[in-house]
């Protein structure tokens, strides 16, 4: 069963937990059912309130997990939820692999770059040895025709897959898992820096930084021309957005 869903500034997100999202992907994943999941961070959240489009297809997705502190503070505040950690997209990830790892699912890595591609699947060969990567396939950094669509979906579909992981960039992998509800038989994981994370390629906050809600500045401080443009753009705009549906606005 999905988890109940709380808006955010008018976006859905599930309550839930690494040990629940987890066990309703596998359950999903086993018997091939097409799911779509997206971690969904304050970047995610505030493009998704600023574009109307964007937020219908975000709150299509099955599962819209709180990825980052302040999202859980918010879902907290705002509704006495007492989560007691966010579903931050490279942690589910793991826990995914491991489940994965257990029952020896299948996995299609989609998005990104070759070779990132290259070093996450030699990531989770080396710890996850009983998770088969039945393909890969490099973003094209662009929007597929309807032929190469099609091309796609019949690729994954035949590889067996179970899982496919998409890191294609937010919003583009939340477009993606969307709209191959129904279309790409597995469960599909929108979770974007997790490939570059596991694949060595960005280094993560120490944990005490990702515990206090500063993962972002870690970030701005590796990818400081890309990250402070973006920061800028989005946590004024969450602060405000914040207190106006704390005391004005309720849904």
């Amino acid at each position: 069963m999905i988890p109940e869903k709380y808006p955010v500034f008018g976006i859905n997100y599930c309550s839930t937990d690494y040990e629940k999202a987890t066990d309703l992907i596998i359950s999903k994943a086993k018997n091939n059912i097409s799911f779509s999941v997206s971690a969904l961070a304050v970047h995610g959240l505030i493009e998704a309130y600023s574009n109307p489009d964007l937020k219908k297809v975000v709150n299509n997705i099955d599962m819209v997990v709180p990825d980052g502190q302040a999202i859980k503070w918010t879902l907290n505040s705002y509704y006495r939820l007492h989560l007691k950690d966010r579903v931050s997209g490279p942690d589910l990830t793991l826990y995914v692999l491991a489940k994965a790892h257990k029952y020896k699912l299948k996995l299609f890595l989609y998005g990104s770059t070759k070779n990132t591609l290259d070093q996450f699947s030699s990531f989770i060969t080396t710890n996850y040895p009983e998770v088969e990567i039945c393909g890969v396939h490099p973003d094209r950094f662009r929007d597929a025709t309807q032929e190469e669509d099609k091309t796609d979906i019949e690729m994954i579909n035949k590889s067996g897959a179970h899982i496919v992981f998409v890191g294609r960039g937010c919003p583009r992998q939340e477009y993606w898992v969307e709209s191959h509800k129904g279309k790409v038989n597995a469960a599909m994981l929108a979770i974007g820096a997790a490939f570059d994370f596991h694949a060595g390629v960005l280094k993560r906050a120490p944990k005490w930084m990702q515990d206090v809600g500063l993962e972002w500045l870690y970030r701005m401080i590796q990818e400081p021309g890309r990250m402070w443009k973006r920061n800028l753009n989005t946590f004024p705009l969450f602060i405000c957005l914040y207190l106006k549906y704390k005391f004005f606005k309720k849904d």
